[in-house]
């Protein structure tokens, strides 16, 4: 099972676990569009992104390095697509509110062009981890850019504010993951709605490749995550969990994002367990070897590595002196 975002519901966007990928992706594209339905250009340039054979591979060898090199999580096409669909919901419900964005406050676009920029920069935000996870954020400004040009060339006749769109959509790839935290409500969007994408489904192919850590566990601890109106602030974000493990992605994934951005003065943040009460996730876990072996409560097995930490460090202080960590 993976992370997808479902389409239209009375209460709001649901980003839930379903399967299979494709699926996903094809549910995720539904609701983009229907957003998208009233902003032709936005539409088009969302249109151009999906097709384009670059913007592919680069979502493909993304995934590839941070899961099957790095055990992290999904970083690749479902994940572009689900935070895309999760970017507009927040941006239509800002809108809707009156809040105006930088690219509105500052003068250099509309309504329009504020989708059009949160659709690009959110499904390019993570590109950069084809080259390596340190410094992905630079990486893929770099990456983005002759994709970028590609896309918005035809779109803007004028290139003056071509450029100055392009800006907003560079600044949100380079700050959404809070190093530095963006400064824009356009790049604060984009953080949130990365931010977001942490159900079940994201975490399962993770752990099942081996990755056994709080990462991946505490996300298969989130069945859902519900986009819809606030009371008190435009938006609200209300994850379920089916265990309290569940919690990490909330404080450490999402609730930074939410704090540390523009989107503070704009978003709710709830989180609570399912009614049917807490799931167990692991059943038991023992030392087989220089494994861990975990037996999982659906009945699978799997073997992780012991990551002798303090080791790694000595020998990282070793190689720094210049001298044999054995020798010591």
């Amino acid at each position: 099972m993976e992370a997808g975002a479902a389409p239209e519901t009375a209460g709001g966007r649901v980003v839930e676990f379903t399967t299979p990928r494709a699926k996903l992706i094809e549910e995720a594209s539904r609701a983009i569009r229907a957003d998208l339905a009233g902003y032709p250009r936005a539409l088009a340039a969302y249109e151009a992104l999906r097709a384009d054979p670059e913007a592919l591979a680069h979502w493909d060898m993304a995934n590839y390095v941070t899961m099957r090199k790095l055990g992290y999580n999904d970083h690749g096409r479902v994940h572009a697509f689900i935070t895309g669909a999760a970017s507009l919901a927040i941006t239509e419900l800002l809108l809707d509110a009156g809040v105006r964005t930088d690219i509105m406050e500052s003068g250099v676009g509309d309504a329009e062009d504020v989708f059009l920029a949160v659709i690009l920069g959110t499904m390019l935000h993570d590109i950069g981890n084809q080259i390596h996870r340190a410094g992905h954020e630079a990486h893929g400004v770099a990456l983005a850019l002759p994709i970028l040009d590609r896309i918005m060339g035809p779109l803007y006749a004028d290139p003056f504010k071509r450029t100055k769109v392009r800006s907003f959509i560079l600044g949100a790839i380079n700050c959404h993951d809070l190093s530095p935290a963006p400064l824009t409500v356009e790049g604060g969007i984009v953080a949130v709605a990365d931010g977001t994408d942490i159900t079940k489904g994201r975490g399962r192919k993770a752990f099942a490749l081996g990755s056994v850590d709080i990462h991946s566990i505490s996300a298969l601890a989130v069945d859902q995550v519900v986009i819809e109106r606030g009371r008190d602030k435009p938006v609200l974000i209300s994850v379920t969990m089916n265990n309290s493990g569940g919690i990490f992605q909330v404080e450490e994934v999402l609730a930074p994002k939410v704090i540390r951005t523009p989107m503070r003065n704009f978003v709710e943040l709830r989180a609570a367990i399912r009614p049917q009460g807490e799931e167990q996730i692991l059943s038991r876990v023992r030392l087989d070897g220089d494994h861990f072996v975990m037996d999982l409560d659906g009945g699978e097995t799997v073997r992780v590595e012991v990551e002798d930490t303090q080791k790694k460090v000595t020998d990282a202080i070793a190689q720094n002196l210049g001298v044999s960590a054995e020798s010591r």
